[in-house]
């Protein structure tokens, strides 16, 4: 776009609101626009490209620019990003920004910190090289200094993959199958597609490859009973009421009701009616104790650092400390506890990230099979494969920007025991990090042993979670026999648990029905696009 002393004008006053304090980069940018109605839409564009190349770039322009003025910032990635030449600039520039721009361009840019390189913050950097190695590190960060791709989930209910792709191809949209998910389709470019024929009538939604192929993960099947427990704006629940063919029980929970809100328009579009959204005060929210160990397949889709998502959400990696991380692991570690109350004997519980850091993927499941030997780990790779996707990282599902074109992702699949089944010892796969560890004890030393299903054997059989009293009743039945409570073990274990759940599930919309839970924001996952 030609450049003028306007649109320089307006993009630098929208630069420095999106760089000035509090709330997510979208938002600003968006009130801006708001703001300034007469900005047309070629503008518009320009200003949100270049205040995000700015965001993705931004300690590599602070080199070249000797500071963080909006304007400096602004000349540093016109003249050594985007390649505007000084000729071209020169005419718009007050005589100090002359001076800025010839400085900027004579900067040397060879033989720089690689954290600067990678345009991440110190800690990030030392995270990401202690996890991945220094030249995998550098090629990741760089890779999220691109913008991600427009990718597409066709609603297997309203149409497929083939005839949608030959419609694009008519209008001269350029779309390809994604190589992995076998709902997906990526578009080159980005286009108006809220307006486009295909999303209105909710043949397409907006979903990541990574995100379609956690939902094949979980694979729920036709005529089960499925929750969705931190659904957020409703993504992955979509796509799993799609696979669940519109029949059966979806749940989706969420503790902000604006984000439930915003589900529901999206799932009249898709033609969906197996899915209730449900408000939750939190992870102990009392309608979930009634609804324990009724579920087949229970979906954990955590809070998470974002991270991932960089290519989409840049200044996630600047509003984001060493300390949020610590934090948002103990959060992570207690929503998957509740979580797996939910699933019945021989049910599957996913846990799902995107984020690319050990502390809050690996280490968050090896601390959960360490406290819930009810659990064994699945392989996610033979999953997938039973989804006709061929894809093999291993027992997890670990998805890179740099390796497979998608968001970074992270999930873990669990099988919860049989009942009946003597649980096996569990191998930990690896050490959990002596980081997460120490930061758990030191902050909140009261709730890191929470998991630990012995300490609490009174607590899980009023709740009827019997797979974590058999263990015990097995380990120690002099014990069990000698209490006071000796009635309770069978009792809980025979006819409680076993005859109550299909009574119980298929009641459970009257009693959900009239929550009453005071919504509680969760500030997660700010990315522009739909799941």
């Amino acid at each position: 776009m030609h450049l003028n002393e306007n649109l320089l004008s307006q993009t630098a006053m929208a630069l420095a609101t999106v760089l000035g304090p509090h709330g997510p980069a979208d938002a600003k940018l968006s009130y801006y626009f708001r703001e300034n109605p007469k900005l047309g839409m070629k503008e518009r564009a320009f200003i949100a490209e270049t205040v995000y190349q700015v965001i993705r770039r931004k300690r590599l322009l602070e080199y070249l620019s000797d500071g963080t003025d909006a304007r400096r910032l602004l000349l540093a990635v016109l003249l050594r990003v985007q390649g505007v030449s000084l000729r071209d600039l020169g005419p718009l520039l007050t005589k100090q920004q002359s001076e800025w721009a010839h400085a900027i361009k004579a900067k040397s840019g060879e033989n720089l910190p690689l954290s600067i390189q990678a345009d991440v913050p110190d800690w990030l950097w030392d995270k990401l090289v202690a996890q991945y190695g220094e030249a995998e590190a550098l090629t990741m960060a760089r890779s999220l200094h691109l913008s991600a791709p427009l990718d597409l989930r066709i609603n297997r209910l309203n149409g497929q993959r083939e005839p949608v792709l030959a419609l694009f191809a008519k209008e001269g949209i350029a779309a390809t199958a994604t190589p992995y998910s076998p709902d997906g389709v990526r578009l080159k470019e980005k286009i108006a597609l809220n307006k486009h024929v295909l999303f209105i009538k909710g043949v397409v939604e907006v979903q990541d490859e990574g995100s379609q192929l956690i939902a094949l993960l979980l694979a729920p099947r036709r005529g089960e009973m499925v929750a969705d427990f931190c659904a957020g704006a409703g993504g992955k629940t979509l796509a799993l009421g799609a696979l669940m063919h519109n029949s059966g029980r979806l749940y989706a929970f969420d503790v902000a009701q604006k984000r439930l809100s915003n589900l529901r328009p999206r799932l009249a579009r898709s033609g969906l009616s197996n899915v209730h959204p449900q408000l939750i005060v939190n992870e102990r929210d009392q309608k979930l104790k009634r609804l324990a160990g009724k579920f087949d397949r229970v979906l954990v889709d955590a809070p998470c650092s974002g991270l991932g998502t960089l290519r989409r959400n840049p200044d996630l990696k600047w509003r984001q400390t060493e300390m949020d991380i610590a934090e948002l692991a103990l959060k992570q570690t207690r929503i998957l506890d509740a979580a797996a109350k939910l699933v019945k004997s021989g049910g599957r519980l996913v846990y799902a990230t995107c984020s690319l850091l050990r502390d809050e993927n690996e280490a968050i499941v090896d601390l959960f099979l360490q406290n819930h030997p009810e659990f064994k780990p699945l392989n996610a790779a033979e999953i997938l494969s039973g989804q006709q996707v061929t894809l093999d990282t291993g027992v997890h599902l670990v998805l890179l920007p740099h390796l497979h074109g998608t968001d970074g992702f992270f999930a873990a699949a669990f099988e919860r025991l049989p009942a009946s089944a003597k649980p096996a010892p569990i191998e930990v796969i690896e050490p959990i990090i002596a980081e997460l560890e120490a930061i758990a004890v030191a902050k909140k030393p009261a709730r890191v042993p929470k998991p630990k299903t012995a300490s609490k054997p009174k607590v899980t059989a009023k709740a009827g979670t019997e797979p974590e009293i058999k263990p015990k009743a097995i380990a120690q039945p002099k014990t069990t026999a000698k209490a006071k409570i000796t009635p309770q073990p069978k009792s809980a274990v025979k006819p409680k648990s076993q005859p109550k759940p299909k009574p119980k599930a298929e009641a459970e919309p009257e009693v959900m029905a009239e929550p009453k839970a005071l919504p509680k924001p969760r500030a997660v996952k700010t990315a522009k696009p739909a799941e």
